[in-house]
């Protein structure tokens, strides 16, 4: 089909160039309008389908231009509501985001100051139990100090009188060993007794110490 409109266009041409020019004019020519019309009738009518198609979208094109730019204003402002959905949305979870955080570290210094009071706590419970220790156990150490120097008292006067009773014994025997051996005189001689100490004497005297 291409070829047979190159044919046309070929004849046209030689139509052209076989036309004579006019009187008064090199650039202009005198040509017979039947002819002429009868060979772009020929063209027109070999014209391809596709060609007449284009045509016609040429001729539409403005229409399809507004359609072709109202489909891309509609992509556009799908496009600018999605983003600022998207946005939204972000500046949403930014928001939440920063709110968990905030509460996170709210909680977080509430538990350390928590934290910090129980220990304290615990550290002056702890002293005061060992303070009371120490005390009750100071007390209890004063009094058995306390008996163990009584007691020490009382076992020293107690030795200490037994010794009274141990040189009375002693005396006493002397004494019996010496009426014992052969006398010289028919008289015995008056022993002396050792002097004792009375119970009042003796409760005095541990009274004393």
């Amino acid at each position: 089909m291409a070829s047979e409109i190159e044919d046309i266009i070929d004849s046209i041409e030689d139509f052209i160039e076989e036309c004579k020019p006019t009187v008064f004019s090199s650039g202009k020519i005198t040509v017979d309008k039947d002819q002429l019309e009868s060979l772009l009738e020929e063209l027109r009518s070999r014209t391809p389908v596709e060609i007449k198609q284009y045509q016609r979208v040429l001729k539409n094109k403005d229409a399809i231009l507004d359609q072709a730019n109202k489909q891309a204003d509609a992509i556009i402002a799908e496009a600018k509501a999605k983003s600022n959905q998207m946005m939204s949305e972000n500046e949403i979870m930014q928001q939440a985001y920063a709110k968990a955080n905030e509460v996170v570290g709210i909680a977080q210094k509430n538990a350390d100051e928590i934290l910090t009071r129980a220990t304290e706590d615990a550290n002056n419970i702890r002293l005061s139990s060992l303070k009371y220790s120490d005390d009750l156990m100071k007390g209890i150490g004063d009094v058995l100090s306390s008996t163990i120097n009584t007691t020490q008292t009382r076992i020293g006067n107690y030795l200490n009188t037994m010794k009274g009773y141990l040189d009375t014994i002693n005396v006493n025997r002397s004494q019996l060993s010496k009426s014992l051996a052969p006398e010289e005189s028919s008289e015995p001689e008056a022993r002396p007794q050792p002097e004792k100490e009375t119970p009042a004497e003796s409760d005095k005297e541990d009274n004393e110490q």
